[in-house]
């Protein structure tokens, strides 16, 4: 156990993208986490698939390392807007923040909301000027902007002396004085093609050390120790969960004071906020600023008596399994039946010691989690029962915090609630992939009412950089969808910034329309900052959808001639069923059609005639794609192997019904 001197907390957080988890690659090296001759793959902080496939940091993690005594503990954050829930968590227990701005895109919608929770804590940043290395980086405007943006947000005289470093996670530096670690790659450029040797991999390895050395002082002469109090009886705070199927639930929480062995007597205290104590946060008044809580208005709601099970704390990437904790330790604790975030645990002399309870995120999004009852059901995975469904969505519940899962009394499913699109997506396709079958409906926003009982629905900051002849068209779409424009700027490459405030609902189904107006070429991302007046009614899809009428192999001769009046979503040879979505009718409203009719056979023969029927390339439907498209009285089918839409109502004629009752 080291002395609290001698540990540092802290959080790397940023906007998605920018750099983070490369960032700890680099510190691993440099710290010798691993030895030298090991094979380390890139972004190992990801260690879910979903994660390496999608570049993106979905749940937080921690990780510890040792430089000159000290040891330094770094949690690695989401960067997406629908995890930010964990950030504002892991602030709880770290003493300061490396926040980490792309040298070339500047601070971005995350990087705003991140650094008010930051500031808000009264922590103080130390600002990364991250992919100084890149041709097009401007670090200088980078860090203006920067500055900026600290004033604008609030910060106080300490927080604006914020010390800065600049560097490549990517290429492994972090330096103090650009300047002059640009002046001493020129005299290393030179002095390599004087025909030096190559450099030997311990050479490489002490190079990299030194590239990181000024990120280390700076965190040991910056990062103030934890304040603590070894003497006081122990005091811990839970911040985040984890979930053995051998111990049950784990909770993990920075120790406040005291000390605690396994086995010692605990006393875990649950709070949660009054009701009335917490409001929508009107967009206008803030411009960073989600649902939160106001006032001190809290109670305490039950207490219970436990022993601690098992001690963990965390050694490189590996929990290690120790037998005492000590006041600004890390750690990981199993012991009582249930641990909930926000939880006080204490000894049980500290019997009216409670803290406050932690703010947790509210879902802004839902959606119903259906049983698969289409004709391919089980076939592709496992079918599963509205009971088996249940329970692994109950699992989650247990560590997901920002997951509302409610059961509405339907026989066929359940409603899931959760941050945004995203968030429920990352879900789906983790069930997906461990052989789940289910069916899900399109997202749709959670509302409120005010005081005065007037309709507020969730609004979204939306930035998007694309090239200036793009402009107009996004401009003129967006405006369809209630969206309000508040800032253009040149960023002078060619490319220009539109800020927008638009409500959550008219970002759904934008995103595939966006990446068509601008070629792929745009970038887009939105942060949810607060609940607005409802913005009235929003264009909905003007294109309908392709329904087979018939199940069987789609045929070559039926696409053809429906490819002249859709975009299709299959190939020859696909299995389709009655209900089934196989395109996107280029007109408004959705039209019957039977893809597997083949073509009548006379006594004629041409040995050319069918080698080349002229069909298109189909429309692949990831699920974020079909989660977008899919009207409302349309369902996503999800299995292991295919993503489908279909109609919620399979039949055509039970359709009809539907309409008219």
């Amino acid at each position: 156990m080291h002395a609290a001197e001698k540990i540092r907390n802290l959080a790397i957080i940023a906007h998605i993208d920018h750099g983070k988890t490369t960032l700890i690659d680099s510190i691993f090296r440099a710290a010798h986490v691993f030895r030298d001759n090991a094979r380390i793959e890139e972004r190992v902080m990801d260690n879910n698939d979903l994660e390496r496939e999608r570049g993106i940091t979905i749940r937080s993690k921690h990780c510890t390392v040792e430089w000159d005594g000290h040891l330094i503990n770094i949690i690695d954050t989401p960067g997406h807007a629908d995890f930010s829930g964990e950030v504002e968590r892991v602030l709880s227990m770290v003493d300061s923040v490396l926040l980490l701005v792309d040298a070339n895109e500047g601070p971005m919608p995350q990087t705003r909301y991140v650094l008010m929770r930051a500031l808000r804590t009264g922590l103080r940043p130390i600002v990364i000027v991250n992919k100084a290395d890149r041709p097009n980086a401007d670090p200088s405007g980078a860090l203006d902007a920067t500055f900026d943006l600290f004033v604008e947000l609030g910060a106080d005289d300490q927080q604006l002396d914020f010390p800065v470093l600049y560097g490549s996670g990517l290429e492994g530096w972090i330096v103090a004085d650009l300047d002059e670690y640009r002046r001493e790659e020129i005299d290393r450029a030179e002095h390599e093609r004087d025909g030096s040797a190559e450099l030997s991999p311990a050479m490489r390895a002490e190079l990299a050390q030194a590239g990181m050395a000024d990120l280390f002082q700076t965190i040991i002469d910056k990062v103030p120790p934890p304040h603590v109090d070894h003497e006081a009886p122990f005091l811990m705070q839970v911040s985040t969960l984890a979930w053995s199927d051998y111990v049950g639930r784990i909770g993990c929480g920075r120790v406040l004071q005291g000390t605690h062995r396994v086995g010692d007597e605990l006393r875990r205290t649950m709070t949660r906020w009054d009701e009335p104590a917490r409001v929508a946060t009107s967009v206008d008044t803030m411009p960073g600023a989600a649902p939160a809580v106001t006032g001190d208005d809290w109670s305490i709601v039950g207490t219970q008596t436990a022993r601690s099970a098992h001690l963990w704390v965390t050694r490189g990437l590996e929990k290690r399994e120790v037998e005492e904790v000590g006041a600004g330790d890390i750690v990981w604790l199993n012991g009582p039946d249930e641990i909930g975030i926000g939880d006080t645990l204490s000894a049980p002399e500290l019997q009216d010691t409670a803290l406050p309870p932690l703010e947790i995120e509210e879902p802004t999004v839902s959606m119903f989690f259906l049983v698969n009852n289409g004709p391919f059901a089980g076939q592709d995975g496992r079918a599963a029962t509205l009971r088996q469904i249940k329970d692994r969505l109950m699992r989650e519940e247990r560590v997901n915090v920002a997951l509302r899962v409610e059961d509405i009394g339907r026989p066929d499913g359940v409603k899931v609630s959760g941050r945004g699109e995203l968030h429920l997506a990352i879900l789906i396709e983790e069930m997906r992939r461990e052989g789940i079958e289910l069916c899900v409906s399109r997202p749709e926003v959670i509302t409120h009412r005010d005081g005065a009982g007037k309709l507020l629905e969730p609004i979204e900051q939306l930035i998007i950089d694309v090239p200036e002849e793009y402009q107009g068209a996004i401009i003129q779409e967006l405006a369809l969808r209630k969206a309000d424009l508040v800032s253009v700027h040149a960023t002078g490459t060619g490319l220009v910034r539109l800020e927008f405030t638009i409500s959550t609902r008219g970002l759904i189904g934008y995103r595939s329309d966006f990446l068509t107006e601008t070629r792929g070429l745009g970038v887009m991302s939105s942060r949810f900052v607060g609940y607005g007046p409802w913005r009235g009614d929003l264009p909905a899809r003007n294109r309908g959808s392709l329904v087979s009428q018939a199940g069987g192999e789609t045929a070559s001769y039926s696409l053809e001639n429906l490819q002249q009046r859709a975009v299709l979503f299959v190939r020859p040879m696909d299995r389709v069923y009655e209900g089934m979505i196989v395109g996107e009718n280029a007109r408004s409203g959705d039209m019957l059609c039977n893809p597997t009719k083949k073509k009548q056979m006379g006594n004629y023969r041409s040995s050319t005639k069918e080698i080349d029927t002229g069909l298109k390339v189909p429309r692949t439907l990831t699920l974020e794609s079909a989660l977008e498209w899919i009207a409302g009285d349309e369902l996503v089918e999800v299995t292991p192997q295919s993503i489908r839409v279909r109609k919620a109502i399979l039949r055509a004629e039970q359709r009809k019904q539907a309409a008219k009752r």
